[in-house]
């Protein structure tokens, strides 16, 4: 999709609860926006608690959009997520107004300044089950020795034991004859805008204690019994919104592989180490402006300070 004029959209980016949301709103206020979501988890319904969605009241502040909008029992893609965005930033652009997406999963992120391609061919069955009984029979380092054969630099990308992507790899480089595509290697910057990147971070100790008082604070509103109705709607594991950090670890609790105080255990751990992949993967934007919201006496500071420089240097 094209525009006629010159636009630009704002990305607010940074790891879980480093106060994303918070920064977004006071971003559109100032621009006179509307926030586009770019988090894999707040765009289910029925998945108030654990996601960490933006509160009724913070939604009736400013217009935000793919949050609370697919059943959490259908599957959703990345190609599907960049549609609806995409289509967002246009309806925003239409009346005049500042698209600020505001999210942490780097991948949706990446589908709005990059013209992704999602056109890898077609799976075979055939050729998935046969893979799959070899990862059952063989196990999953079997399975990652045969990308290393066929692709030996998606192998180094793709963990042996996150599987599902190791078949894909193996299905593309087996189909296409081609290995899965770099970071660097997949992406063509957009022509539909230009984009503003900011990303926010937080010394280390003061992330890591904003997600432990987040899981608890999670717990008393009620975490265990959203996961205990969604249970009861016919999720299961094997539902993508169900793989969650929050909701995969309190499911393990209900269905009694371990107790709550491990479940809590493990949805803070599992919630740090993904704040460390999201650094990472937001620090490959050399074109990112950071804010260490650490350095800062309050949020109220910081926010002013943001503004300034996007009044600046927009």
């Amino acid at each position: 999709m094209k525009w006629t004029m010159k636009k630009e959209i704002i990305i607010i980016a940074g790891p879980t609860a480093v106060g994303k949301t918070k920064y977004a709103i006071e971003a559109a206020k100032a621009l006179d926006g509307e926030v586009v979501s770019s988090d894999s988890m707040q765009l289910y319904q029925f998945m108030d608690i654990g996601s960490a969605k933006p509160t009724k009241e913070e939604r009736a502040q400013i217009r935000h959009y793919l949050v609370d909008e697919v059943d959490p029992r259908e599957a959703f893609s990345v190609a599907e997520y960049q549609r609806r965005a995409k289509a967002a930033i246009q309806d925003i652009f239409s009346r005049g107004k500042t698209p600020v997406v505001s999210g942490g999963t780097g991948l949706y992120v990446n589908s709005l300044i990059y013209d992704m391609d999602f056109s890898a061919p077609p799976a075979s069955q055939e050729y998935r089950h046969q893979l799959e009984q070899l990862a059952s029979s063989q196990g999953k380092e079997y399975l990652h020795r045969l990308l290393e054969e066929k692709d030996p630099q998606g192998a180094e990308r793709i963990h042996p034991n996150n599987v599902k992507k190791v078949i894909r790899a193996l299905e593309v480089a087996e189909h296409a004859g081609t290995g899965i595509k770099s970071f660097e290697q997949s992406f063509v910057p957009t022509k539909d805008y230009t984009c503003c990147l900011l990303g926010l971070c937080r010394q280390r100790e003061e992330l890591y204690g904003r997600i432990d008082q987040r899981v608890d604070l999670l717990l008393d509103m009620g975490l265990v019994e959203e996961v205990r109705g969604l249970l009861s709607m016919g999720l299961t594991p094997e539902n993508i919104s169900m793989k969650g950090i929050g909701y995969k670890e309190i499911m393990g609790y209900l269905q009694g592989e371990y107790d709550l105080e491990q479940a809590v255990y493990l949805v803070k751990r599992n919630t740090r180490h993904y704040a460390k992949r999201q650094m990472t993967w937001f620090k490959r934007y050399e074109d990112m402006t950071w804010f260490d919201l650490s350095s800062y006496a309050d949020d109220e500071l910081a926010i002013k300070e943001m503004i300034i420089w996007l009044s600046k240097n927009r």
